[in-house]
């Protein structure tokens, strides 16, 4: 039986194994963390083009065990205005929608249900190099030990050592000017404003965006981007305390105005801790070499979002259904990788570049905001009148696990689309 090793134990490695396992092959991650590092984390947007990759595994019933729906989003200006509520994210033709999970308690279900499927996963387990041997490849471990298959797959984020391996003259991460910070908080009530449990409130105020969402279990989610130019220097962030970091969100706040503002200002007061930790955003715009030989990346290694398209998860899960789909078909890693980057690029490439420059809109200055503020009720109305056409490419991708992926056919219509 062909085996893989996976490295990275988020949320595209064991999705990996539990796909390339339906595909008939044996399948190890290897994550660097212990197992104990599921306990860290905050929340994340999964819409539904990510539930329907998870479904052509049979595991989109995790999505409904880690989080809520969420279905649109409303976004104000921190005077109050009202610039537009649109879609947050097409749902699926069953009429699922997006959901927001709790990162932790999804890693660990996929995780597990990986473990499940027969997927073995090995925690402290960080890879430092690897090579072809014959007809395989080989990783190192930090702690001396080696790991043996047929291909390697590299699920190890947005700072990947398998991308280096592969390419040592690989892109670094891009910086985007903006921080995130956030998480729940159980005990915040938002009975009385009256907004729907499955919609997103956004607030572009003028010095930070902020946005909040009510949890139907009780409390809210809610999450900053502070605007920050320069990138952060090693230990800055971590340097700055939580109560420090609530003086300045309260900073920013204030001015801003209306129910939106009103609630966020509540959030602040009351976030835990644990939820005043920025970190810094970044993004990888084009990597130009996503495999070589028997070595591969997939998910923010190959291609890192801003959190502002609210893709990254999804379409990490995409491409470990599909990499294990052109792994089943194609007649060898060469040929499966090559199809899988033929798939894939054009379509993440183009995700990427939207949630740039949302971002960007988040940091834009005194004239910037003028402009934003007018175009956007303009580019809502829009999208609301087409049902949201304009974005149904990026939601509406469909896996047929059955349909062979790699074959010439499929990327010859692809090439003609």
């Amino acid at each position: 039986m062909r085996e893989a090793v996976i490295i990275g134990g988020g949320i595209a490695g064991p999705v990996a194994g539990m796909a390339l396992v339906k595909a008939g092959w044996r399948a190890t991650v290897c994550e660097a963390y212990p197992a104990a590092a599921d306990a860290v984390g905050s929340w994340l947007a999964l819409q539904a083009n990510g539930v329907d990759a998870l479904a052509a595994v049979d595991a989109q019933h995790l999505v409904d065990e880690a989080g809520f729906p969420t279905r649109t989003m409303r976004f104000v200006t921190g005077r109050g205005r009202v610039l537009g509520t649109i879609g947050n994210g097409n749902p699926l033709p069953d009429g699922t929608p997006s959901s927001m999970v709790r990162r932790s308690a999804f890693y660990r279900a996929v995780r597990h249900e990986a473990e499940a499927r027969g997927v073995q996963i090995r925690y402290g387990a960080r890879l430092v190099d690897a090579r072809i041997e014959g007809d395989g490849v080989t990783g190192v471990l930090a702690d001396g030990s080696t790991v043996h298959a047929d291909v390697l797959i590299g699920a190890d984020g947005i700072r990947s050592t398998t991308r280096r391996i592969i390419d040592r003259n690989a892109p670094a991460a891009r910086y985007v000017p903006v921080l995130n910070l956030g998480g729940e908080i159980p005990d915040l009530d938002l009975s009385g404003t009256g907004w729907p449990v499955d919609q997103f409130q956004m607030m572009f105020g003028l010095r930070c965006f902020f946005g909040i969402h009510p949890n139907p279990a009780g409390g809210a989610v809610w999450f900053a981007n502070p605007v920050q130019p320069q990138e952060p220097h090693e230990g800055e962030l971590e340097a700055i305390t939580a109560d420090q970091w609530r003086e300045r969100l309260a900073r920013l706040l204030h001015g801003d105005r209306g129910p939106v503002a009103d609630a966020l200002r509540r959030a602040v007061r009351q976030a835990p801790p644990d939820t005043l930790r920025p970190w810094a955003t970044y993004d990888l715009p084009s990597v130009p070499t996503w495999h070589s030989g028997r070595m591969a990346i997939i998910g923010d290694a190959a291609h890192a979002t801003a959190p502002s398209a609210g893709q990254g998860a999804a379409l990490a899960i995409e491409d470990a259904v599909i990499i294990a789909q052109c792994l089943r078909d194609a007649s060898g890693p060469d040929r499966a990788f090559a199809a899988f980057e033929r798939l894939r690029r054009r379509r993440v490439e183009k995700i990427v570049a939207n949630g740039n420059r949302g971002s960007n809109r988040k940091a834009a200055g005194p004239v910037g905001r003028v402009l934003r503020d007018a175009i956007l009720p303009v580019v809502f109305r829009s999208l609301g009148k087409n049902d949201g056409a304009a974005t149904r490419w990026i939601t509406d991708h469909h896996i047929d696990w059955d349909a062979g992926t790699a074959s010439s056919a499929a990327v010859e219509e692809l090439d003609r689309r």
